[in-house]
């Protein structure tokens, strides 16, 4: 299993806590400090069957200059840009070794990592 996180991010450490508490092993992946490639974040969004904008940020992407239109036509033009400034990606992103993949902001979706 893999985490992305940013450390200070209450999320991010409240997934890690439950995990830990699961005795779950995993991988975390500080993501601001080791971003994800635009290869590496299409396959996490394609794995979770959603489109860059959809896992954006809206302040920090407002924040980042990034006003593309949300259509497939700007799709990489997204990945690229979050890919440029993770800052911009949401948090926590978890992917069990099945390759199941999400957003595990709430208590439901991190409970279907935990078990």
């Amino acid at each position: 299993m893999e985490i992305w996180i940013n450390p200070a991010c209450s999320k991010c450490r409240t997934a890690k806590a439950a995990l830990d508490e699961a005795g779950i092993s995993y991988t975390e992946r500080r993501y601001l400090d080791d971003p994800p490639t635009v290869a590496e974040l299409a396959e996490v969004l394609d794995r979770m069957g959603l489109q860059p904008w959809d896992i954006a940020r809206p302040k920090e992407t407002a924040a980042a200059g990034i006003v593309l239109p949300r259509d497939p036509e700007h799709r990489e033009e997204w990945l690229a840009a979050m890919a440029a400034d993770p800052a911009t990606i949401q948090r926590p992103i978890i992917t069990a070794d099945d390759g199941t993949t999400a957003v595990a902001r709430d208590e439901e979706t991190l409970a279907r990592f935990i078990g």
